[in-house]
Order: structure tokens, then C-alpha cells, then sequence
């Protein structure tokens, strides 16, 4: 199989059938043996109906409905887990991602020896200062934090070899940083191309401030995830180390200083070195201890999807 596009949904009963009639169209026009799949996150509407009823007539359609809203990055993670196809596109439900793209993503995996494509929305038709400025202040962030080069992270329209897909764990929050993923991953031949923006149809955004927040949450943590994932206690230990320093260079400068240099003076307990000495162990201590918990977990840790399906067509 060619394609597999992988398409999140919640709440879009009005642009699902108009969605996929013209990925239809592209791929025909195009000799493309695809498959589309669908993973209803949680809908309240009539999507999951209109899924049902889209799978009867066109067996290429897959589709997956969670129990409840469980997130998009669950959502993608249940999809690619289904794809089967050489490349997995994965593009918004909302009429915004632009389908006529498809093919020249395709050749940019399957002939330029790309690992993963991410789409540029540089024309934009969203609210300039309550979308368009957070989300470049964020790509910017993004791009220092992690050193991936890519100029809309949030872009929803991406292209991936299948290698890519089945080699990385998209969680939590983690959709908007896939290629950084990747590139963890040892996949580090991203590229991006300029994809048109469609200026929303149906409904309304599901972009809020909350999410633009979660973002940046999502980020250090995938930084602190990248650099000391695997080796916590590289972290926690050179910190318990640096903090049980101090602590025990005070200690020291307070026993010389009672027994040689001035041994009438105040007692040590009534002296603020004191506490800040046993204060910087302790906490030096705990350090070490939660570098070795990480290590302990590190190596015990049993992976679970984080949903839960209720029915798959």
C-alpha cells in the first residue's frame, strides 16, 4: 500500500464526508492504493455515524472511536499503531490541511530520501494576535530548545516513512513535537514544505490559551525527556553533588573557624552557616535519591496506551 492518512477528529460532522471525497479524488487521480483512517476522539456529535456509514460504501475508510476525549496525541498514536501504508500522512479533520499536497509530500518521502516532512503554513487565516503571534513565539522557542529547524511545528499536514511512524511514541502531549521525536530517534533528514492554509468551513477552533500554555510545558519537558531520559541520575546526581558541596564546605569553614580561629565565639548552632550547611545536604541527598528513583522506574517501566478503544470499523 502506498498511503495511510491518519486523520484526528472531534466534533467535525460537518467536513468528514467532504474531507474524504477529495482525498479520494487526489488519490485516484494519482494511481495511489491508500487507505484513510479515521480516529473519532471522543466526539459528541454525529461523526462516529457518519464514519459508520462512510465504511459501508468505501472499504478503504478505517476508523477508530475512543471510549471518550482522550487527545490528539493518543488519537494519532492508536492511528499509526492501524497504518499500513509505505507513507503515513497525517493531516486535520477541519478543511484546513489541503489535500492536493499529498502527492508531492509522497515523492518527497518515497524519492527524496526524506524521513519526515512537516507542512509550513506561511500564509495564514487565523486571528493574527490570539493565534498567529503565539505560534510564532512558540515555533521559535521550539526551534532553540530542541535545534530542529522547522519553521511551523504545530502544523497538523506531515508526511512520514512507515519506519518513523512504528519507532516513536507520541504521548501525553506530544503531537506538536513529532519530528523532535524523531530526531531522538536517529530520523534526522526532516524537511518542511510550504502547504496552503484553508481558512476554517465548519465549527469552530479547538485552540485556546490553555493549549498554547500546555505547549510550552510539553516542550521542557520534552527537552529535560531528550537530554536526560535515559540517564536521570546524570541530572539529579551533578545537583545532589553541587548542593552536598556547599553543605559540606560550610561545615568545614564552621569547624575551623570553632576550633582555630575563633573557639569563644558564638556556638555553631546559633550561627546561620550552620543551617544553611545542613539545609544544602539534605537537599543534596534528596537529589541523589530521586536520580536513583528515575534509574529504578527507568528500568522497571511497562508502557500502556493511555486510551481506551470502543469500536473499530
Amino acid at each position: 500500500m502506498n498511503i495511510s492518512v491518519v486523520i484526528p477528529l472531534l466534533n467535525e460532522e460537518e467536513s468528514i464526508k467532504e474531507l474524504y471525497l477529495w482525498i479520494a479524488k487526489v488519490m485516484q487521480a494519482n494511481s495511489f492504493s491508500y487507505e484513510v483512517i479515521f480516529i473519532d476522539d471522543g466526539s459528541t456529535d454525529k461523526s462516529w455515524a457518519i464514519l459508520d456509514s462512510l465504511h459501508k460504501h468505501h472499504p478503504e475508510i478505517k476508523a477508530i472511536q475512543f471510549l471518550k476525549n482522550f487527545g490528539k496525541s493518543q488519537a494519532l498514536h492508536a492511528g499509526f499503531a492501524m497504518a499500513k501504508g509505505d507513507v503515513i500522512i497525517t493531516m486535520d479533520a477541519d478543511l484546513q490541511d489541503n489535500p492536493e499536497e499529498i502527492p508531492q509530500l509522497y515523492d518527497m518521502i518515497l524519492n527524496q530520501g526524506f524521513d519526515l516532512v512537516s507542512g509550513w503554513k506561511k500564509v495564514r487565516y487565523d486571528s493574527k494576535i490570539f493565534k498567529n503571534f503565539p505560534s510564532k513565539i512558540f515555533n521559535w522557542a521550539a526551534r532553540k530548545t530542541s535545534g530542529v529547524q522547522l519553521n511551523d511545528f504545530n502544523c497538523g499536514l506531515k508526511a512520514y516513512k512507515k519506519e518513523v511512524v512504528k519507532n516513536i511514541e507520541v504521548t501525553g502531549e506530544m503531537h506538536r513535537y513529532i519530528p523532535v521525536l524523531a530526531s531522538n530517534a536517529g530520523f534526522t533528514n526532516i524537511g518542511e514544505k510550504i502547504v496552503k492554509h484553508q481558512a476554517r468551513k465548519y465549527g469552530s477552533t479547538k485552540f485556546g490559551a490553555e493549549r498554547f500554555t500546555h505547549g510550552f510545558l510539553d516542550l521542557l519537558t520534552l527537552w529535560f525527556f531528550s537530554r536526560f531520559g535515559k540517564r536521570p541520575m546524570h541530572l539529579f546526581g551533578a545537583l545532589g553533588a553541587f548542593m552536598l558541596t556547599i553543605g559540606f564546605l560550610f561545615a568545614f569553614y564552621l569547624g575551623v573557624d570553632k576550633l582555630f580561629i575563633n573557639p569563644t565565639g558564638r556556638l555553631i548552632t546559633e550561627r546561620p552557616q550552620f543551617y544553611i550547611a545542613i539545609t544544602a545536604m539534605i537537599i543534596g541527598s534528596q537529589l541523589f535519591l530521586a536520580g536513583f528513583l528515575g534509574e529504578l522506574l527507568l528500568r522497571s517501566k511497562k508502557e500502556n496506551n493511555n486510551y481506551s478503544v470502543k469500536t473499530t470499523l
